[in-house]
């Protein structure tokens, strides 16, 4: 199976650049890979391969890195990798998608 990808422009992930202190903590437990830490400071470098599985929020020190877990979109990306179409949570309003 290809690599599982979120629903495109959706994640709610967001990180304070001001507030990180370049631990790397984001980086260690991300299991897609979505940080990447450079100059003393993390940087989201791919964050459409944000699951919102809420690790690197919980394992900031500085609470530099917020996003609201959920299951929603994660349902439709193994449903959409299980058919073979592109992932979708069924959403009509992509503003309160997940």
């Amino acid at each position: 199976m290809t690599q599982l990808r979120y629903l495109r422009n959706v994640s709610t992930l967001k990180l304070d650049v001001e507030t990180c202190i370049g631990c790397g903590m984001c980086e260690a437990v991300c299991p897609h890979g979505v940080f990447v830490v450079e100059n003393g400071r993390a940087r989201i470098a791919d964050l459409d391969a944000c699951m919102e599985c809420g690790a690197c929020a919980m394992n900031c020190p500085v609470d530099a890195v917020a996003v609201r877990p959920g299951v929603g979109c994660a349902t439709g990306v193994l449903q959409g990798a299980l058919h073979g179409v592109e992932p979708t949570c069924g959403c009509s309003d992509k503003s309160s998608c997940c």
